[in-house]
């Protein structure tokens, strides 16, 4: 209903009234104290820090985080940069500074921040800043928490590491809305993890790894990566896939990773190696050098579904059924032009899998060797492939007959612009049979091809 005009009077009144409150809440009212007073945090300079001073500052910050951390009230650091190293973090340590302004400035010799054996900290609106000065030996990041649990770290940029930017052992809490650029190794290396949100976070510029989920022995894990953008991962170190990841879960069972942005990365968008029951799902990827989502090695359970997948090596693989690699399923992704070619085995695929898997309701479009591959030599066992969409390969669907090669069922899809095959047995990487979609199915009595559109 429209508003009178009694009550439009009413309401400027109070608003009135709540600016004059306001105003006199301001940073300095009389009396003395500040705003900030009220809230029950101490400001950094009380307690001798000096923002922007040329000496070191490391003793006497260390002096203020512990004396707040004593008296349970967040420590506030004014804008400036403030150059220090080795701090550590106490239980119940809260910094929190203004974004982008406030810049703890690592000045060598050892370590930024680290904390051991803590709860309840946080960091809030810090620059973290590296100064691709050297870490010590000991140190594997530039900031690292060992045995943390509600740690919080966010709006907070993390830059220069001449390691890895963040390092987490056995840490729970979230991180979340940070920036982290230029690492020399890894921008977030969690391990062990203990309930740890990864969200919202900008990973970019690394030279070996955007964010890594690891474990040194393989279990239950549950870190949730989601809605981070990770882009122009490097691979500085090598390997055959340990590096140039965007992101990367290792022996971490139960893990997340979900609607991410991932671009320009050396190797995999997401890999998941000897992990079980991870889900990958609605991440946007594109412009990668290998195999865009790779499940792989002793792998018991992923899902793979929803993901968006363009200018790849490969789309997606869930292999290694001889290392123990089985039990997946792939489904509604979107997957094209695959046309970075890495060599027969593992360039130009689609989608590849080998083992008691279903791959449903995908869409494959312009894949340079195979649009969905079904199993290698004798690694096939219960593979399910329906409903999928394959345009323009030279192979539609390949699906293993080797000797020890076990049973497929290729049902109700439609493949179109294929060259040599809508359907085709092969051995390995050679084709041994016509093309199966129009009939001569009966010679393998391991398959089940039936109701396939081929045009």
């Amino acid at each position: 209903m429209p508003l009178s005009r009694r009550a439009f009077l009413a309401s400027s009144a109070l608003l009135a009234g709540a600016g004059a409150t306001a105003s006199a809440a301001g940073p300095e009212p009389a009396g003395g104290f500040r705003l900030a007073d009220l809230r029950g945090t101490i400001d950094a300079t009380e307690l001798g820090v000096l923002p922007g001073a040329v000496d070191d500052q490391s003793r006497k910050l260390q002096a203020a985080i512990d004396t707040a951390a004593d008296r349970n009230r967040p420590l506030y650091l004014p804008p400036g940069n403030y150059r220090v190293s080795n701090l550590r973090l106490p239980t119940g340590a809260l910094l929190s500074g203004i974004p982008g302004a406030t810049v703890l400035s690592y000045g060598g010799e050892g370590h930024l921040l680290f904390g051991e054996g803590i709860d309840r900290v946080a960091l809030d609106g810090l620059v973290l800043d590296g100064a691709n000065r050297t870490l010590g030996d000991y140190a594997p990041g530039l900031v690292h928490f060992s045995t943390a649990g509600r740690l919080s770290i966010a709006n907070c940029e993390i830059r220069g590491s001449t390691k890895s930017a963040l390092v987490l052992d056995r840490v729970a809490g979230r991180i979340t809305a940070n920036r982290l650029v230029g690492a020399a190794e890894a921008g977030i290396h969690a391990n062990e993890s203990a309930g740890l949100e990864i969200v919202s976070n900008s990973v970019s510029d690394c030279a070996d790894n955007g964010i890594l989920v690891w474990r040194w022995q393989a279990g239950e894990d549950g870190t949730i990566v989601t809605n981070n953008r990770i882009a122009r991962i490097g691979n500085r170190s090598g390997g055959s896939g340990q590096y140039g990841n965007g992101v990367n879960v290792f022996r971490a069972g139960s893990v997340i990773v979900s609607n991410n942005r991932i671009s320009d990365c050396t190797y995999s968008a997401v890999r998941v190696n000897a992990g079980s029951n991870v889900q990958v799902m609605a991440n946007n990827c594109s412009r990668l050098g290998e195999i865009a989502v790779f499940v792989e090695f002793a792998y018991d359970g992923a899902v793979v579904a929803n993901n968006v997948i363009a200018d790849a090596a490969s789309g997606i693989s869930m292999t290694n059924l001889r290392e123990g690699g089985r039990l997946a399923a792939c489904t509604g992704n979107m997957v094209r032009d695959l046309n970075r070619r890495l060599g027969e085995e593992n360039g130009g695929i689609g989608i590849a899998t080998e083992g008691d898997t279903a791959i449903t309701g995908n869409v494959v479009d312009d894949a340079g060797l195979v649009g969905l591959l079904i199993g290698w030599g004798p690694y096939l066992r219960n593979v399910a492939a329906n409903g999928n969409v394959i345009r323009k390969a030279p192979i539609g669907i390949g699906v293993s007959v080797a000797d020890g090669a076990g049973a497929a069922a290729i049902t109700g899809n439609v493949i179109s612009d294929v060259e040599k095959g809508a359907i085709l047995a092969m051995e390995w990487q050679k084709i041994v049979s016509g093309d199966l979609a129009g009939g001569g199915a009966d010679a393998y009595p391991q398959l089940t091809i039936s109701g396939n559109h081929a045009g």
